[in-house]
């Protein structure tokens, strides 16, 4: 069954990363644009291997949400500095957690001077170079408005930047007027259009919302250990409450991106060591709403109904729908459990990771507030041991891939002194 079209994976990580730093995303898509264009113009590329390469374009600066954070809001200055950090970054990022590993070379090279990346044997470094030219054009139009020609570029042909890319621009600018249309927002139709030609498997489908999860740790690293917990707790317990394979696979995508909305809280508010006010926790439970924004008309109607209610509580006193116990399934039932137990034994700014019997104490309490249910409850607490041992494996497993990719950038950062 398909949960999420291929497109709407792509719309999904642009507005996430959106909410996590709306300039840089803007930029990408842009250039995704710009690049888009030109190699349409080329003619060498079919629409679905196109559709992949703008997808890579857009999220070409993805490396600079962990490693630029301080210097993003200026771009000129951001774009002048130098890039290999954010370069290598992006490149271990895609190369480790998306399904599209043979492009993340183009995320490493995007920044290459062009006489340097002649000498190098990889097929997409044409790409590369495009990107290349579409960022410059884009940073610099920008920056400098109708100070801006197109032309100021020309002195780097074949030396910083590729001179048949810089001719190809020029053509295509002239042809469609990329700029005027980057200007008034008339690209994004056209941007939309090539995105509908995106073919993804379900098992590509699932590694990219994996990836978005990883994602979220650009804004808060603690997202991605409560999410990778909250998941496995699923698991387990929908694995012995006998589940069918579809409601697993629901449950699995639900719990992935249940507190995407989570990336729009102020993170003072999220890492205050401290009780919030009423006002910030009325703040904080937008995140919900945000979520649901993002996911309606985007994904299976049924996995966003578990993912929002993970607030919800039996007895009407969660959010924001403030549902009852008879309107609402196991699979939303379970995910509420999960991550309760997620938040306790997961260390917070104001509180250390709680030990089992404290955990298991609460969930009682809420089974007896008819806040929880009790037969998921249930399930948790007499196996507990089996399962956060359990829970423990997967998520090093899981976790494994993402220390990889911090462990191989801190050692390339070494090696050029980054």
């Amino acid at each position: 069954m398909e949960y999420i079209k291929s497109k709407d994976i792509f719309l999904l990580m642009r507005d996430i990363l959106k909410m996590i730093h709306p300039r840089l995303m803007e930029h990408g898509s842009r250039v995704a644009y710009m690049v888009y264009k030109m190699l349409q113009e080329e003619g060498r590329y079919e629409e679905f291997e196109l559709a992949d390469i703008v997808m890579v374009a857009a999220f070409h600066d993805i490396g600079a949400y962990k490693t630029e954070r301080g210097r993003i809001n200026d771009m000129l200055r951001y774009e002048s500095r130098d890039s290999m950090a954010h370069s290598i970054y992006g490149y271990l990022f895609f190369r480790y957690l998306s399904p599209v590993p043979d492009l993340a070379k183009v995320i490493m090279y995007h920044h290459r001077d062009y006489e340097q990346l002649q000498k190098i044997d990889y097929p997409y470094k044409n790409i590369a170079a495009y990107i290349n030219i579409a960022e410059k054009m884009d940073i610099y139009s920008t920056s400098m408005g109708s100070q801006f020609d197109i032309h100021m570029f020309q002195k780097q042909a074949d030396t910083k930047l590729s001179a048949t890319g810089l001719e190809r621009f020029y053509q295509c600018e002239t042809k469609y007027g990329m700029l005027e249309k980057l200007q008034n927002g008339e690209y994004k139709e056209e941007l939309d259009y090539i995105v509908d030609f995106m073919i993804f498997n379900n098992e590509d489908k699932k590694k990219f919302l994996e990836m978005l999860m990883y994602c979220m740790g650009f804004a808060r690293e603690g997202m991605v250990v409560d999410t990778i917990t909250t998941v496995c707790i699923c698991e387990e317990i929908a694995r012995r409450m006998m589940l069918t394979d579809s409601e697993r696979e629901m449950l699995y995508y639900a719990t992935l991106i249940h507190d995407i909305g989570m990336l729009a809280i102020p993170g003072d508010k999220i890492a205050a060591p401290r009780k919030l006010t009423a006002e910030e926790i009325k703040v904080m439970r937008t995140h919900v709403e945000i979520a649901e924004k993002q996911l309606t008309n985007r994904m299976n109607k049924e996995i966003i109904s578990i993912a929002l209610a993970h607030h919800e509580r039996g007895d009407g006193s969660g959010y924001p729908q403030r549902l009852r116990d008879h309107q609402m399934n196991t699979r939303q039932r379970i995910l509420q459990v999960s991550d309760v137990v997620s938040a306790l034994v997961n260390k917070r700014s104001y509180r250390d990771a709680l030990p089992k019997d404290q955990v298991i104490a609460i969930l009682n309490e809420e089974v007896a507030r008819n806040r929880l249910k009790k037969q998921v409850v249930n399930t948790i607490v007499s196996s507990y041991d089996m399962i956060m041992k359990r829970v423990k494996e997967e998520s090093a497993q899981i976790l494994k891939m993402y220390q990889t990719l911090n462990f191989q950038y801190g050692q390339v950062c070494k090696k050029y002194k980054i």
